[in-house]
């Protein structure tokens, strides 16, 4: 099974958001997850090196507009022309999604998943994010449009600790 995890690639080594994306990265691998991200640097540095020192398997896709190489943390790197078809794989290859701290490029990626679930493009699949910094966007959404309303369960679920990210996962995800 993969996580693919969303996150920023501008925060740096010995931030909070580098070490909680270490640390989730670390707990996917130990339950045996295998960690998809963007496979640059950041968050996504964080959580493959976490994945890879705990002895899991990470899967980075790169975008060619960057011009840039996946970090060394990543085992297999997928290369793609475009931000969009980024977008795309990284969606294809989760299992789960769980969404970290990130500006305008994440949150394009949490209401692409969302969406897309919302609307039956994709199967619904556990979609994680971190309180409190999603948590206005979580609320002011599920506020205008109900889940209820709209005939959908509850898509998304807040988490606040890395810990608790896997143990959420583990309970919704059949075991890999």
């Amino acid at each position: 099974m993969t996580v693919t995890v969303f996150g920023s690639s501008r925060c740096a080594e010995g931030s909070a958001e580098y070490e909680l994306a270490y640390d989730l990265g670390r707990g996917l691998a130990a339950s045996g997850y295998s960690v998809c991200n963007g496979g640059f640097g950041g968050t996504m540095e964080a959580g493959a090196r976490g994945a890879k020192e705990a002895g899991g398997s990470t899967i980075g896709v790169t975008v060619g507009l960057f011009g840039q190489s996946a970090n060394p943390w990543i085992d297999r790197t997928i290369p793609t022309p475009t931000l969009v078809e980024r977008l795309l794989k990284l969606i294809e290859l989760g299992d789960a999604y769980v969404t970290l701290r990130g500006a305008t490029g994440t949150l394009l990626e949490l209401a692409a998943v969302w969406e897309m679930m919302n609307k039956g493009i994709i199967l619904q699949k556990p979609l994680l994010t971190f309180q409190p910094y999603w948590s206005p966007l979580i609320e002011m959404i599920t506020r205008e449009f109900p889940p209820e309303q709209s005939g959908n369960t509850k898509l998304i679920r807040e988490v606040k600790t890395a810990e608790e990210c896997v143990l959420m996962l583990n309970q919704l995800l059949p075991r890999p």
